[in-house]
């Protein structure tokens, strides 16, 4: 059964690694963004994995987990992204990983729940880029073909241009979103105010906003109106 993708526009991605009180989760949770994504790329456990969710879960905000670490899923999100990290220089993060689990755990997945994502990650800096030994930086031309890869070789519904803590080329986000025929074009990377969500969202169907909840809640907040309020082309 094909997994359908749900049109959000705006998602908070949280770190179970990091500390977010109660009120500020609260405000995350009933800000009007259209998901809660759970993830991160180091210090991911199943025990703070579930106390974030148990947290999220006394509200009625969608909350999907993303899954980094076999030893850190838990039952009872709503959905379950599954990264296949197309630039990745270690086998592992493409499908070794993937290819573990479903050999270990197969008879327990609940595939209807299971979204892949063909991940791109575009900043060589981040503590993704090395733990997957991504390959960068990449030419345009090159995310372009990557990208194609996902969607029309491998009919991915997202595809996901990371750049983890670092604003992105949006000239290069939008050049890889018109290649893009049935997938959805994922953003997410140093959303730092209300001006650079509305500008990632010019160019993606979903803008992610993650490192600012923990360092400006306030303008944390105002990205959902101004993603909101951009006409998707």
């Amino acid at each position: 059964m094909k997994q359908k993708i749900p049109a959000w526009r705006h998602v908070f991605k949280l770190d179970p690694d990091r500390n977010l009180d109660d009120p500020a989760l609260e405000a995350v949770c009933l800000s009007g963004t259209d998901a809660i994504m759970i993830g991160g790329s180091s210090g991911v456990t199943y025990e703070n994995t579930v106390e974030l969710l148990s947290r999220v879960r006394r509200f009625e905000v969608p909350c999907v987990l993303e899954i980094s670490d076999l030893e850190a899923v838990v039952p009872g999100f709503d959905l379950y992204m599954i990264p296949i990290v197309l630039n990745a220089g270690h086998p592992d993060w493409i499908l070794g990983q993937h290819a573990r689990a479903i050999e270990q755990y197969g008879y327990l997945i609940p595939w209807e729940l299971l979204v892949p994502e063909g991940y791109l990650v575009l900043n060589p800096e981040a503590t993704v880029a090395k733990v997957t030994e991504a390959q960068g930086p990449l030419e345009a031309a090159t995310a372009r073909a990557y990208a194609q890869v996902a969607d029309r070789l491998l009919q991915l519904p997202i595809v996901y241009l990371e750049y983890s803590g670092q604003t992105g080329d949006f000239e290069l986000v939008s050049d890889v979103r018109r290649t893009l025929d049935q997938a959805r074009l994922f953003y997410g990377g140093g959303i730092l105010d209300a001006e650079t969500a509305r500008r990632a969202a010019a160019v993606s169907d979903t803008v992610v906003v993650g490192n600012v909840v923990y360092s400006d809640l306030d303008r944390a907040l105002e990205t959902v109106a101004a993603v909101k309020g951009v006409a998707k082309n």
